[in-house]
């Protein structure tokens, strides 16, 4: 018997905005039954466990000991900026000048996640 993983829960001050950001960044839909002020919201993933956004009346205060990795589908470096533009913050510069490396932003509460290098990026330090 193994456990199955249902969910990455994030706590936050306001789910509903939290979840639509991540919506955003996602580009996947809310759970259609969430509404401005819930509590509890969730970002439906096209594959794999949901994001669930818990309000909870404690801010963070130190730096996640689990966090999100993205890969985009266009550049790392487009997503970046694309993310930054839906409200992220940018934390930390690991990109290197062979195209290698990542870049670590925040969301707009604070909780770090990383962007990683596209397959097309792999792809071109690859050649």
């Amino acid at each position: 018997m193994v456990s199955v993983l249902q969910n990455v829960a994030i706590d936050c001050a306001d789910a509903y905005e939290l979840a639509c950001f991540w919506s955003e960044v996602t580009g996947r839909p809310l759970d259609p039954e969430d509404r401005p002020g819930a509590h509890e919201t969730q970002v439906l993933l096209a594959e794999g466990p949901v994001l669930y956004f818990n309000q909870v009346s404690e801010p963070k205060t130190v730096k996640n000991r689990l966090h999100l990795c993205l890969r985009p589908e266009t550049s790392r470096d487009q997503e970046v900026e694309r993310i930054l533009g839906l409200g992220a913050t940018f934390v930390a510069d690991h990109r290197n000048a062979d195209g290698s490396g990542w870049a670590v932003l925040a969301d707009p509460e604070g909780n770090e996640f990383c962007v990683l290098r596209s397959d097309s990026d792999r792809a071109a330090v690859a050649s």
